[in-house]
């Protein structure tokens, strides 16, 4: 099954690869520009919307809501399922080893309840919902993440840099993996539950493992090191992102993996990309994965 689906974000990390996995599949990708344009005239028509919209974080509070509503304005308007990113922010420090669908949403800090409220919204709301919850990206291109800001920025020195804990478990999605999936689901919207989360499980990896597969992948002894987070403190009280960091350190050092038991009842012949090779493209020591190459479809600018 394919259609019409219009992408917001499509400058992003999810919205660009899903873009790219959509127009593979032999969608009609539409692009919006939230700067500009109307988005429930550029909705009209689509079957799915995906909503790759991520502010930084210290803008989250007063924007993730106004752009929330104008998602669900535009997706009643037109009758589209709505498919959204989902993280793992909403379970909070106190989150199981394995998170489940029965995994209740608990975070207590503030952006852990932006995002329940978000996804509660989509919920109340009635449209037609796909979640789709996973870990930290790992992208096949520096892309602002944690994984090329910090984990593999002085690799050039021999260093990889883990932002917590060594050994412990840590929920990871390789992006064209991600993009791949949430494609299939979309064409499977009819058969799922109004609003349906789906928990993507792909990686699950200790920075101790992630630093072997990019030795691996480099071919080159490498010294893995604990970052330091005395810098984001001290400007904690002049930059609004660093203490939005801080806040969410706790998933660094609290392990965490997904159950992929309703993904892979949905889709049980999804086959992942084997680790080593998703470091090694994330790394630029392999060739870029085959599904991201655009070969067909039709790509619509929506924003006018």
């Amino acid at each position: 099954m394919s259609g019409t689906v219009l992408i917001l974000g499509a400058s992003g990390r999810f919205g660009s690869h899903t873009a790219e996995a959509f127009w593979n599949a032999g969608w009609r990708v539409r692009v919006f520009d939230r700067n500009g344009g109307d988005l429930s005239k550029a909705a009209k028509g689509a079957d799915v919307i995906v909503n790759g919209w991520n502010p930084p974080y210290h803008h989250w509070k007063r924007q993730v809501p106004a752009l929330t509503d104008k998602v669900i304005g535009a997706a009643k308007s037109s009758g589209a399922t709505v498919i959204i990113p989902g993280n793992n922010y909403g379970y909070g420090p106190g989150m199981p080893p394995l998170i489940t669908s029965d995994t209740p949403q608990c975070a207590i800090n503030p952006l852990g309840r932006i995002r329940i409220a978000m996804e509660r919204a989509y919920r109340a709301a009635g449209v037609r919902t796909i979640v789709v919850r996973a870990g930290d990206f790992i992208d096949t291109k520096s892309s602002g993440n944690w994984f090329d800001l910090v984990i593999t920025a002085k690799l050039a020195k021999g260093k990889v840099v883990a932002p917590g804990d060594l050994t412990m478990a840590h929920a990871w999605a390789y992006l064209p993996d991600l993009a791949r999936a949430t494609v299939e689901l979309a064409a499977k919207r009819d058969m799922l539950n109004p609003f349906h989360e789906v928990l993507y499980p792909g990686f699950t990896l200790s920075m101790a493992e992630i630093s072997q597969l990019i030795e691996t992948a480099r071919g080159e002894d490498l010294t893995l090191t604990r970052m330091s987070w005395a810098p984001l403190w001290a400007l904690a009280p002049v930059w609004p992102k660093a203490r939005k960091l801080i806040e969410m350190r706790y998933l660094w050092d609290t392990p965490h993996a997904l159950d992929g038991t309703d993904f892979d009842r949905l889709l049980p012949r999804f086959r992942m990309t084997d680790p080593l090779t998703a470091i090694a493209s994330a790394v630029g020591q392999g060739d870029i994965h085959p599904d991201q190459s655009m070969a067909r479809g039709n790509l619509d600018i929506a924003a006018e």
